[in-house]
């Protein structure tokens, strides 16, 4: 007979009273005011959003703008494009569009910078090493589509003798006037300027070939079957080097890289900012390369340049124009070492990187671009490679050994200027003397 007076009868929960509902119905009162008070808030938080991005945008705008210089020459963009749509000369279209790529060149440069900074060492290189040559490889791409061959060929030769030869003399003349002598990293140095000879060398190697085989001097060199497939091969080879160059950098020996680092910047961009600058700066570039290329035989006929010289000197200079702009700053206060790093990283980018990567995309396209290059071009190679690596191998440099960095480079162009294609009928050893005596 159970007992009323039980543990468990009075462990078990009181019968409903009127107070109940009453506490529940305030309870759900209190839920809709919070639910009420919580709708105006959404109208508010979506203000807030749409003004954040506002200022997200004209935060982004301005410190695009305000990065370097050359963006006032960004009214040239619009000006190419039109001139190109409406038929004007070749020449004022090479011309604008030419211009046109300086301040898209540092827009591309800046926003890579910026996005490559939001991650971390690995994704960081990766994007630098997509995005950081975009200039070269955009327009590459562009000159491959319309069979431009030797052009795509001459400017990868013409980024390596600018960044190693120009740039590296202007930083070395920049950081040594005034010095006796100024000290490099010798580690990163011997390291990146060995790296530099290698990849050099594996360019050089099918054009050495080329002129060791008499019997193929009578064949069109660009659809040798034999130097196709060693220049793919050796191109999948050096992407693969590449791979481990940033492996080496960002983990193996990632101290030797990180010595001295570049001051925090004050326009910092957030990673969707940076993304869209950089993905309408890269529109911008492919759109004014491919007018750039369409009106390079207007231009040619012309002026009467050499296509040598338009490859190898003109369009160099708007890829790095943005290298030469920071490098000449970082040395001007003092870091050589983040310079000489910044400018043979770009060297080993070119020869490792853009090149292959624009052979295996001409193999893609149906276009047979091959690593053999003009005897000119690779004894210019040659001999910049070993003097850059006898000038730093010792660890020290001063503004002479700049000065002749500079004046190399300086007597290439000129030797690139006199010297006509062999498949053109130019004749530039009659234009020089008319250009003397307007002088």
């Amino acid at each position: 007979m159970a007992n009323p007076a039980s543990p468990i009868q009075a462990q078990s929960p009181p019968p409903p009273t009127d107070t109940m509902p009453l506490l529940n119905g305030q309870r759900h009162a209190q839920d809709q005011d919070q639910t009420s008070q919580w709708q105006p808030a959404s109208g508010a938080n979506r203000q807030h959003v749409s003004l954040r991005v506002s200022r997200e945008a004209w935060h982004a705008l301005s410190a695009t703008i305000r990065y370097s210089y050359s963006n006032v020459l960004l009214v040239c963009v619009p000006l190419g494009i039109y001139a190109a749509e409406h038929g004007w000369s070749p020449a004022a279209v090479f011309t604008l569009n030419f211009l046109a790529m300086f301040p898209l060149a540092s827009i591309l440069t800046f926003s890579t910078e910026q996005l490559a900074a939001e991650f971390g060492s690995v994704i960081g290189g990766l994007i630098n090493a997509t995005f950081g040559n975009a200039v070269e490889m955009i327009v590459g791409i562009s000159a491959l589509k319309e069979g431009e061959i030797s052009i795509v060929q001459s400017s990868m030769i013409g980024s390596i003798l600018s960044s190693i030869l120009l740039i590296l003399g202007t930083s070395f003349f920049c950081v040594g006037v005034g010095k006796q002598t100024v000290d490099i990293n010798i580690d990163i140095a011997g390291i990146l300027t060995s790296l530099m000879i290698i990849s050099c060398s594996s360019l050089i190697i099918p054009s050495a070939l080329h002129i060791a085989n008499p019997g193929s001097n009578d064949s069109n060199h660009y659809s040798n079957d034999y130097i196709l497939t060693l220049s793919r091969t050796t191109s999948i080879i050096l992407l693969i080097f590449y791979l481990l160059y940033l492996f080496f950098q960002s983990y193996t020996h990632s101290h030797l890289f990180t010595e001295e680092e570049e001051d925090e910047q004050s326009d910092k961009l957030s990673t969707w900012s940076s993304s869209t600058v950089l993905i309408l700066a890269t529109v911008g570039v492919a759109v004014c390369s491919d007018y750039l290329i369409d009106s390079v035989d207007g231009f040619v006929e012309a002026l009467g340049v050499s296509r040598s010289f338009i490859g190898l000197i003109i369009v160099p200079i708007v890829g790095n124009a943005g290298c030469y702009v920071a490098t000449v700053k970082w040395s001007r206060t003092g870091k050589i070492n983040l310079a000489v790093s910044v400018i043979v990283g770009s060297t080993l980018q070119i020869s490792l990187f853009v090149t292959p990567f624009l052979v295996i995309v001409g193999w893609i396209i149906g276009k047979d671009m091959s690593l053999q290059f003009d005897t000119f071009e690779t004894i210019a190679l040659t001999m910049s490679v070993l003097i850059v690596n006898c000038l730093v191998r010792d660890g020290q440099t001063n503004y002479f050994e700049g000065v002749l960095l500079i004046g190399t480079y300086v007597t290439i162009a000129i030797a690139f200027f006199v010297h006509p294609d062999s498949d053109t009928a130019i004749n530039l050893a009659g234009s020089i003397p008319n250009i003397t005596n307007f002088a």
